[in-house]
């Protein structure tokens, strides 16, 4: 006597567009994870995306059968536990999102919580207030909380601020030291600080200090460099980011780099999230936590509608820097896109594309759309938080 099939549920590796659903090797693909392990001689082997698919599903369905049927996962003191040591619900809620299409990731979802009742992240906020803040848990949260009841969200809330303040920390210096100001090596400073060290001039006054046997120069009077403080508050920058599901840790990175940008009061900061619609953050830019509990993850995107908006925000092109944070995935009018994005660089503003800005900067993106706005005269790249600043210095300090 054979197991029953698996239940039934989300074709788990609907194609996301028409073209993957006409690829022989995708379907065979998707065939081989709805039939499940045992079907390799007929479908043949998945590869390392397919495996992970088939992991994920694995971990919610394999509780159809036994004694893992309905069974919540292993807790102490008969709660659930989100520490570092068990972070086995969020790394799942992640990876679905990463990948798995809308519809699919909504039915998983679903049966997580009603079926198997896998509901430790949603509906209780004690196991929320134990758990020890990182980031795999912020953007879990970030990608649950519209499944939230008010209760649950206010723990999740305080989360979040932890993650962030703890990112902010990482972070401030780093952007912070772009912005110190350059060399002035025509004048000496009396504050000693390693980076403003001058080397020839130290040892250049310090010859008659040589010790011929020992080969040294016995240092008595070090010398260094003074700074130029910048004044570049007259500046602009305009941030916008993609909301979609695969921009997760953009997104948390734009929202406290912007943050860190406003905090110095040197520059004018804009933040604005997009989707199909543009949704004006700026007011909320000081409070990097308000900003990603706004934030909508999923749903179409139309780049060409953001930037036209941003052209509205400009004051001083030749002093207006435009950041646009996005996989180049264009849902719209790629025309009107092109058309949006020439105008700004004819004005005058520098504009940036960033494909991705977290620590890694590890991009995924449509390198043909990148390519065209290359050719229109933007810039784009990948970067860390840090790269940026130091890229943002640079343009304001020519």
């Amino acid at each position: 006597m054979t197991d029953p099939q698996p239940p039934a549920g989300p074709d788990p590796s609907e194609p996301a567009d028409r073209a993957s659903a006409q690829d022989p090797s995708r379907r065979q693909s998707r065939w081989r994870l709805v039939m499940g392990p045992g079907s390799e001689q007929l479908c043949g082997p998945l590869d390392a995306r397919g495996q992970q698919q088939e992991d994920c599903l694995a971990f919610l369905y394999d509780r159809e059968y036994g004694q893992g049927r309905n069974v919540r996962l292993p807790s102490q003191g008969g709660s659930g536990s989100l520490d570092p040591s068990a972070l086995t619900i969020p790394d799942w809620i992640n990876q679905i999102h990463d990948l798995f299409p809308k519809r699919t990731i909504e039915r998983m979802e679903r049966d997580a919580l009603e079926r198997y009742e896998i509901d430790e992240m949603v509906t209780n906020p004690e196991v929320l207030a134990r758990a020890q803040p990182n980031q795999t848990l912020l953007k879990a949260v970030l990608r649950t909380k519209h499944l939230m009841n008010q209760e649950v969200l206010k723990a999740a809330r305080h989360l979040v601020a932890q993650a962030v303040e703890e990112l902010m920390r990482q972070m401030a210096q780093e952007v912070r030291s772009a912005f110190q100001g350059s060399v002035d090596r025509r004048h000496r400073s009396f504050l000693k600080i390693a980076k403003n060290f001058d080397v020839a001039t130290t040892l250049r006054r310090n010859l008659k200090h040589y010790d011929p046997h020992s080969r040294r120069v016995t240092v008595q009077t070090p010398y260094f460099f003074s700074r130029v403080q910048r004044r570049v508050d007259r500046w602009q920058m305009i941030i916008l980011v993609d909301e979609s599901g695969s921009m997760m840790d953009s997104v948390i990175h734009s929202a406290v780099t912007a943050a860190v940008f406003y905090s110095m009061r040197m520059m004018k900061v804009h933040l604005c999230i997009f989707d199909t619609s543009v949704v004006d953050l700026t007011d909320r830019v000081v409070d990097p936590v308000e900003t990603l509990m706004k934030v909508q993850l999923g749903g179409g995107t139309d780049i060409g509608q953001a930037v036209q908006y941003a052209s509205t925000l400009v004051e001083n092109p030749r002093r207006t820097i435009l950041a646009v944070i996005t996989d180049f995935y264009e849902g719209g009018s790629t025309t009107q896109l092109y058309t949006s994005a020439r105008k700004l660089v004819e004005s005058g503003v520098t504009c940036l594309g960033l494909a991705a800005l977290d620590q890694r900067a590890d991009p995924t993106y449509d390198e043909q759309v990148a390519a065209q706005l290359v050719k229109i005269g933007w810039h784009v790249a990948a970067m860390t938080p840090g790269e940026l600043a130091t890229w943002v210095a640079e343009r304001i300090r020519r």
